[in-house]
């Protein structure tokens, strides 16, 4: 939804103000909680494409010989705060890494799990039906 159609909703909402107060406080608080889940994910989109353009020119400065290749993926990540502070900090990202790519690699070779149907599930709770086999 744009902007202005949550203006739009918001002005419709004023203007049915009377005998329904309850439910139009319950549309003004899922329009308010609606419109904040859009701006949360407008930002974590930004902050994504900054960080992807960091590993991007990181990747292609290194390609290219830069003697500093990591300049940009820094930068990107000193705005957030993200930087290691020192080695065992290091040291605990380098491991959650390596976990994470291991449970990653494991999600995409097991197959997914299908619902076996039993005998007991076949039958219906009416007394004289079952599903058909």
């Amino acid at each position: 939804m744009t902007r202005s159609e949550f203006d739009d909703i918001r002005a419709h909402i004023a203007a049915e103000e009377g005998d329904s107060d309850d439910l139009l406080q319950i549309a003004r608080t899922l329009l308010d909680d609606l419109e904040q889940a859009r701006l949360r994910e407008a930002t974590l989109r930004a902050r994504y494409l900054g960080l992807l353009t960091a590993a991007r020119a990181t990747v292609a400065s290194d390609a290219v010989g830069d003697p500093s290749p990591l300049t940009y993926l820094r930068h990107e990540l000193g705005k957030r705060g993200q930087l290691p502070g020192d080695d065992e900090e290091a040291m605990r990202i380098l491991a959650d890494a390596r976990m994470a790519e291991e449970l990653l690699a494991h999600l995409q070779e097991t197959p997914p799990n299908r619902i076996r149907t039993s005998a007991r599930m076949r039958g219906c709770s009416g007394a004289a039906r079952r599903l058909p086999r």
